[in-house]
């Protein structure tokens, strides 16, 4: 009596190879995808406190507004962060002068479009606000 050819040999474990290769892959774009947003989260709190501060040594509040503003948009273009189309910097100078405190508050629509394709969000905004004092001692 013969036994009859099994032609199925295997077909399980290379069906299990394939799901699991999907399964991690779209693991590690998911991984990619956080990473770049909390990269950019954080990106925009430190462009905030930057500016705060840049914008707390000036003398007069129109030399903090520039001050803050140029800070701002230098910090977010060196850290990469793609805000489209511009972000928006507001500057509180309303208790401006020694003893008083200057707030920035950054807005940024980043864009995500090189990683949408992996079927997240093209772009998130993020919004992040500091606030620093002025010495009251400073001059001027």
């Amino acid at each position: 009596m013969s036994r009859p050819v099994d032609t199925e040999r295997g077909s399980v474990s290379t069906e299990f190879a394939i799901v699991m290769a999907a399964i991690l892959l779209g693991f590690f774009a998911l991984a990619i995808y956080g990473g770049r947003v909390v990269q950019a989260e954080n990106d925009v709190r430190s462009a905030a406190h930057e500016a705060a501060r840049a914008a707390s040594l000036e003398g007069s509040p129109g030399g903090a507004d520039a001050t803050a503003r140029s800070v701002a948009l230098a910090n977010l273009t060196r850290s990469g962060v793609a805000c489209g189309p511009q972000p928006a910097i507001t500057v509180d100078l309303t208790q401006f002068g020694p003893g008083g405190q200057v707030t920035v508050t950054v807005d940024c629509q980043a864009s995500f479009a090189d990683v949408g394709a992996l079927g997240v969000a093209s772009a998130a905004v993020f919004s992040a606000s500091a606030t620093e004092i002025i010495d009251t001692y400073r001059g001027g």
